[in-house]
């Protein structure tokens, strides 16, 4: 048995979406457990003096790129069938821009904005309601901006194509990169521990 399981019709879309609200259910709950429910921690990272955020993000994604590519190394998973979305430089990087700028003024980002309601926190829902909004506006404009909206179209590119390195190649730089980010990120958080919002109370 091999994965993509969907790919291999090892269930069908239906069965998908059930297990699709198993995995974001129980996400939602490691984000929690994490402490990305609250705004005052995932503020410190603005701040440099509590870097959570870097720290268990970059895990996640080294954990599961290693994951993947060695499966894929010994023919569990096939990356050709693994869905990946196009790219659009220009619209991804503004549509990053506005994110970013929300993520820093209202201290979440849409995931941790639920994972915030969910616990009772007044603020995620606040954030949630300014989201739902930002897709109505979205919406309405979107006639005038369509072309800009597939405009840069890169089309399904990994880092391995766009670099010409192997995967072997690119999941080590990653690794690597992420020992130089958790280095960097007790640093500043010794550097910075003045800074950190939590302690402002």
């Amino acid at each position: 048995m091999n994965a993509p399981f969907y790919k291999f019709g090892l269930f069908n879309f239906d069965v998908s979406l059930i297990i699709a609200f198993i995995i974001g259910i129980g996400f939602g709950f490691a984000l929690e457990r994490g402490g990305f429910g609250s705004a005052r921690i995932l503020a410190a990272q603005f701040y440099f003096s509590n870097m959570r955020v870097l720290k268990v993000m970059f895990t996640a994604i080294v954990t599961a790129m290693l994951g993947v590519y060695y499966l894929s190394v010994i023919g569990f998973v096939d990356l050709s069938l693994i869905y990946i979305s196009e790219t659009y430089i220009l619209p991804q990087v503004l549509g990053g821009l506005i994110l970013g700028i929300g993520f820093v003024i209202g201290g979440y980002c849409p995931g941790t904005s639920v994972v915030s309601f969910a616990t009772g926190k007044l603020d995620g829902l606040v954030y949630i309601l300014g989201v739902m909004f930002g897709i109505f506006v979205f919406g309405e404009i979107f006639p005038f901006i369509t072309d800009f909206y597939n405009s840069t179209n890169m089309g399904s590119v990994t880092l391995p194509q766009f670099f010409h390195l192997s995967y072997g190649m690119v999941v080590f730089l990653v690794v690597i990169m992420a020992i130089g980010a958790f280095a960097l990120a007790e640093w500043s958080e010794r550097k910075f521990a003045h800074r950190n919002p939590e302690k402002q109370l």
